[in-house]
């Protein structure tokens, strides 16, 4: 039997790109995200998350197939209502009954227990579903999760600079396009260098709620260090997990708010140093772990 989270969590994620581009925005031609009123990037949190999912999706394998409990919700070419009627189907009902009574709107105490009886199916069945949570109220309506595990977006510790590269193809597209031309210009938009900073918090209440255990934290953590490993490409350049620091408290509502514990973090760039910076070695991390320890509160750092 998996374990049952006892402690409150609290996480910094420190990760950086280099010459790549490590979110674009597709509102502005996935030119990368950027604070207009600071100029410092920004990598949304549904994007890390993705690349959890596929982390447990890739790792998560039984005979190539996802191992028990370990499915992915939100993943490639998934059709979401389908996914809950396979859910109402592990659970021992019927998703075409359950459809029909969204119809009518059946608000009764019987619906509602089916409802619960689906979800509760779902976070058993799908690792995002318990970690982050999900909206299942389409098709057949398995209700809404609240996930124990959020994030917020990462956001440089310095301004970044976005530069546009011109680029060549040595073939065209099409027989029309070698009437006329040899080669096929592009572009490509990349950061010389960014240091992001992600806060994110793991609450007990809500993880025996899910049924996220111990297990699946142990996932977590380990997804959060080798995500970009696996996440290569052309466009986003060198991306690394430099490091993780977590707080965890000695109860499940916590000794601190977080805001404070984060506080205590600080990454900055080392004195002396009036150069943009271009890796990691241009800052330093400091850890404020005075009487962290008499409050209940123990620092890991990965």
């Amino acid at each position: 039997m998996n374990k049952q989270i006892k402690n409150r969590y609290d996480f910094v994620l420190i990760f950086d790109v280099q010459d790549g581009n490590p979110n674009g925005d597709p509102d502005a031609g996935n030119l990368p995200r950027i604070d207009p009123e600071t100029g410092k990037g920004l990598v949304t949190d549904v994007c890390l998350k993705r690349k959890v999912r596929n982390y447990v999706q890739m790792t998560q394998l039984e005979n190539n197939s996802p191992k028990n409990g370990f499915n992915i919700f939100v993943k490639e070419k998934a059709i979401l209502n389908v996914e809950i009627d396979d859910g109402y189907k592990a659970a021992g009902i019927d998703p075409k009954a359950a459809k029909e009574s969204e119809k009518k709107k059946d608000k009764s105490k019987e619906r509602r227990d089916e409802i619960a009886i689906a979800r509760n199916k779902m976070c058993e069945l799908f690792y995002d579903i318990r970690t982050f949570g999900a909206v299942l109220s389409t098709g057949a309506n398995a209700g809404q999760v609240r996930g124990p595990v959020q994030m917020t977006f990462g956001r440089s510790v310095e301004p970044v600079v976005t530069l546009e590269h011109c680029i060549t193809r040595m073939a065209v597209t099409s027989e029309e396009d070698a009437k006329s031309k040899e080669t096929e210009m592009g572009r490509k938009n990349t950061i010389p260098y960014g240091l992001y900073v992600s806060h994110g918090f793991v609450s007990a209440n809500l993880a025996n709620q899910t049924g996220f255990s111990e297990e699946d934290l142990s996932l977590f953590w380990e997804a959060l260090q080798n995500m970009f490993e696996h996440d290569r490409s052309a466009a986003r350049g060198l991306m690394s997990t430099k490091k993780l620091i977590v707080f965890k408290h000695d109860s499940p509502l916590g000794k601190a708010p977080a805001y404070k514990l984060f506080d205590l973090v600080k990454v900055e760039k080392k004195q002396g140093n009036s150069c943009p910076a271009r890796s990691f070695s241009d800052y330093e991390v400091k850890i404020d772990k005075d009487n962290l320890k008499s409050m209940g509160i123990d620092v890991i750092e990965y």
